[in-house]
């Protein structure tokens, strides 16, 4: 008898922590009216792309968004056109040491403005900041906030962030020159636990000079978002490996939002690091946004 007990509380047990295990895996939400999702019909996605790395971190999703049936775009900063060697051999360059965060937006905005219908946005790292201001402006019918840099009042003190974004700050140093991440830097900040070859192919094929100014402005008022204002449908994505946007730091983002009326949704995925647009698991992030959009 006490042997049936047992086993029937045994399995009483397992049915209840895999219930748990199935809550958990659901991506957090906050919103009521998820159907709204349903009323997304942009075919067009604007990719933005982050600090310290070329737009061409966007080649193959943009392939792959283009065979699932929508047409792409990955603008370059302004003065930052040309593949990452031409413009580190233009370190230190003085026109992209002029940019501000605030020009970036604007170049975004003009683009987007001459588009046929208002875009799907998807923005990494800084990018991210940069697409959240975008729907600010009320320029997204739908936006991807991915690892995304946190706007003004956000911040986290883990040392893994403090240490990979203080040497982009330029501290002490003059505002007229660009910032150029070391190969050191790029390992830890980017690509810690990659194989070495693949962290010194993405370095070569990707990293350019940084505006200081730019990387100061997600301190300064033009970095400020109004977290009461409704907003379009938003989805957070993270990874527990990051070093510089730790997952806490976007979920913290994420949990400021307060319009109770509002889609917004959280995320995080195992084993990504900051360079998750490329790695060999990329594909899955993609095919969650993409199944997101046509929830």
């Amino acid at each position: 008898m006490k042997n049936l007990l047992h086993l029937r509380i045994t399995r009483l047990m397992a049915v209840l922590i895999l219930v748990l295990f199935q809550i958990a895996a659901i991506p957090e939400s906050k919103g009521q009216d998820t159907t709204a999702l349903k009323s997304i019909k942009s075919r067009t996605v604007v990719f933005v792309t982050g600090a310290f790395v070329s737009n061409a971190c966007w080649e193959e999703w943009e392939t792959y968004f283009q065979n699932k049936g929508y047409k792409t775009l990955a603008p370059a900063w302004p003065n930052k056109q040309g593949t990452a060697a031409t413009q580190r051999a233009k370190h230190p360059d003085s026109a992209v040491a002029s940019l501000t965060l605030t020009q970036v937006v604007d170049h975004y905005a003009g683009i987007i403005a001459g588009l046929d219908e208002k875009p799907i946005i998807m923005g990494h790292s800084y990018g991210g900041l940069i697409t959240q201001l975008l729907v600010q402006r009320e320029l997204a019918e739908a936006a991807i906030i991915y690892h995304s840099v946190a706007p003004k009042g956000v911040i986290s003190l883990k040392w893994s962030f403090v240490k990979s974004v203080t040497p982009a700050l330029g501290l002490f140093t003059s505002k007229n020159k660009t910032y150029l991440m070391t190969f050191k830097q790029w390992q830890y900040t980017f690509t810690n636990g990659m194989p070495l070859d693949q962290q010194q192919s993405s370095y070569d094929r990707l990293v350019i000079p940084e505006s200081k100014r730019a990387a100061k402005g997600a301190l300064k008022r033009e970095a400020k978002i109004d977290f009461n204002k409704p907003h379009v449908p938003m989805l957070f994505i993270s990874g527990d490996k990051d070093h510089i946007i730790p997952a806490s730091l976007n979920y913290a983002n994420f949990k400021r939002y307060k319009d109770k009326h509002s889609i917004i949704q959280y995320k995080e995925f195992i084993g990504r690091n900051h360079y998750s647009l490329s790695q060999t698991t990329w594909k899955e992030d993609a095919d969650y946004v993409l199944d997101w959009l046509h929830f």
